[in-house]
Formats: C-alpha cells, sequence, structure tokens
C-alpha cells in the first residue's frame, strides 16, 4: 500500500470514528472512554490540534473541540455529559494512577 493510500484510508477511519461518536453514540461518556480506553473526545481533539499546528496551522483548543465533538465543546456537554458516579471516579482514578505518564 502506498503512503498517499494508507493516509486517505487513516483519515477515512478518523472521520468515521468521530462521526459514530457524535451521532451514533453521544451517551458515551469520556470518563467511560478514558476508563476502558485510555484516550476520549478530549484526547483526539488536542491529537488533532497538535498535528494541526505542527503542519504549521493555527488552531486553538476550542476550535479542535468543535471538529471532535461536531458542535461547540459546552453545548456537548450541556447536551450529553451526565455528573460521573463514584465507581466511575474510582477507575479513573486507579487507570491514572496505574498509567501515569503513559499517555499520549
Amino acid at each position: 500500500m502506498d503512503d498517499a493510500t494508507r493516509t486517505a484510508i487513516e483519515a477515512a477511519t478518523f472521520r468515521r470514528l468521530v462521526k459514530h461518536l457524535m451521532e451514533d453514540r453521544p451517551d458515551a461518556q469520556n470518563i467511560d472512554l478514558m476508563n476502558l480506553a485510555g484516550f476520549c473526545r478530549n484526547c483526539l481533539s488536542r491529537w488533532y490540534q497538535e498535528a494541526a499546528i505542527e503542519r504549521g496551522i493555527e488552531m486553538g483548543k476550542e476550535d479542535a473541540r468543535e471538529i471532535v465533538y461536531g458542535m461547540p465543546y459546552d453545548t456537548w456537554k450541556d447536551l450529553h455529559q451526565r455528573e460521573a458516579s463514584a465507581e466511575q471516579l474510582e477507575a479513573f482514578e486507579k487507570s491514572f494512577a496505574e498509567n501515569v505518564g503513559t499517555k499520549g
């Protein structure tokens, strides 16, 4: 597979992931994503912002979040974010303590 094809496939995959999180699973809480996979929508938006900046494109944190969330972050939070349960917070703290320094 050539680099251009690989890049196109990776881009399509990323777009599908973002669409899935926006449209199919807006109920999936970021804390649950972090607890299960070690990354969440905020991580994706930060990686997106970093990739843009590496390529000389100015992009703020909120601009990158809007790309990943499909709307302003505060709007998404108002519509979809629930208060984290004690169990979710405990799992997050445990995961963070075990993996500190390993997050991308």
